[in-house]
């Protein structure tokens, strides 16, 4: 063969590979912009999840506080009430006593008048 003839089947080999080549170049650009638009949403949806890292850490930690508050809040209505029922259960108590004294008879708490009494401490 001749050295022209391969000459040119080497350059029609040549052309029928460079639209190859452009195709493969813009595959390339176009997988380019790709990964950097992935790297961008990545770097966005990084930021989203750190910054959901911290409000999830705040909010756990305003949780935790008002869970010691409550608990601080209920030991001290707990405590009142349990003041108010030892004092109402004294009163009972009291009232139960006095009623019991008066029945009884150990004390007269019926009136009299002032000559009744006066009269009643002479004649003692």
């Amino acid at each position: 063969m001749d050295d022209q003839v391969k000459l040119a089947i080497l350059q029609q080999r040549v052309d029928d590979i460079k639209p190859l080549l452009d195709k493969l170049d813009q595959t390339i650009e176009k997988l380019s912009e790709v990964n950097t638009t992935v790297s961008r949403m990545l770097a966005v949806h990084e930021e989203r999840l750190s910054k959901s890292e911290e409000v999830d850490s705040v909010l756990f930690a305003k949780i935790d506080e008002l869970r010691d508050k409550m608990d601080s809040d209920h030991h001290s209505v707990l405590s009142r009430i349990q003041d108010l029922e030892k004092k109402v259960w004294v009163g009972i108590g009291c009232v139960v006593a006095v009623s019991i004294i008066i029945q009884t008879g150990w004390i007269d708490l019926t009136p009299r008048s002032v000559s009744d009494t006066i009269v009643s401490s002479y004649s003692k």
